[in-house]
């Protein structure tokens, strides 16, 4: 058996087509293109990080949507008070319609330190203490970007969630915790597999909807996964050699799954496009 190939690119290019439409409303609506702000804390050295790899993709989205991006770059060694500054800032620019703080922060930096600094509106990617609170008690809330492209590719690809057993692998606070939230808000019944789990594939093999997302390679392999589940794969692991892996082995999950995400190329292309439809949306929440 052969898994359907869950890829996200050809959702992606329909979502832009709408979010293209939205933006250009937006823009003749209130005059301006919608805008998000990026803070990213430089290191020292002008050597690339993920977070210059991230902040470039962003901005590149938004200009073939026909949005703006303002990019504020902050020391590495900059403290908590100058990053509340400068988010306070942001939150009473009418201009500015999205926030995004990079991550993770410098270690001296707490990320609780964000849990209130993000006016609710503007924290396109979910990680206020309102929009976790909102979320955990079924009220419209801004929603981290991944686990938004995650219910995104469920829906355009058909997937029913009602009542079906969804286990999730990965209790983090921006993807795993959240996403079961979604999850259950959808009427899945959700088990939250974490670390600590013991004897994982007794929960795996249950899954009529399995999603990892663990950040851990080839976590998932093929005895772990029964006969026509669907896997969603949200892991993005760099090897040694440079290549690009998720959580799970899919040369061996292919062969037994009813369809699986490729990694790259299954939820990737939709996160992005998440972060600008929220950003399109300010004023819903």
């Amino acid at each position: 058996m052969t898994a359907r190939l869950l890829e996200g690119r050809p959702y992606a290019d329909a979502i832009r087509q709408e979010l293209t439409a939205e933006a250009a409303a937006f823009q003749a609506r209130n005059g301006h293109a919608a805008t998000l702000a990026i803070i990213v804390h430089r290191p020292e050295g002008d050597d690339p990080t993920p977070r210059d790899v991230y902040a470039r993709q962003l901005r590149r989205t938004a200009r073939s949507l026909g949005m703006n991006t303002r990019q504020i770059e902050l020391p590495f060694a900059s403290t908590a008070v100058e990053l509340h500054a400068a988010l306070d800032r942001l939150n009473r620019d009418p201009g500015v319609q999205g926030i995004i703080v990079q991550l993770p922060l410098p270690a001296h930096i707490g990320r609780e330190t964000l849990l209130d600094a993000i006016a609710p509106a503007k924290d396109v990617d979910g990680i206020s203490a309102v929009n976790a609170g909102s979320l955990f008690l079924n009220l419209p809330a801004r929603v981290p970007a991944t686990c938004a492209a995650v219910m995104e590719l469920l829906d355009r690809a058909g997937i029913d969630l009602d009542g079906r057993r969804t286990i999730v692998v990965g209790a983090s606070p921006v993807v795993g915790r959240p996403l079961a939230l979604m999850l259950l808000q959808r009427d899945a019944t959700v088990t939250l597999c974490h670390i600590y789990t013991r004897d994982l594939p007794a929960f795996t093999r249950q899954a009529d909807v399995l999603i990892a997302c663990a950040g851990q390679p080839g976590l998932i392999n093929g005895a772990m996964v029964r006969s026509g589940t669907v896997v969603v794969d949200v892991g993005i692991n760099v090897l040694p050699d440079g290549q690009i892996v998720g959580d799970v082995d899919f040369a061996a999950v292919v062969e037994i799954a009813g369809a699986i995400t490729p990694v790259p190329g299954g939820v990737g292309p939709l996160t992005n496009l998440m972060v600008m439809r929220q950003t399109l949306r300010a004023l819903d929440v």
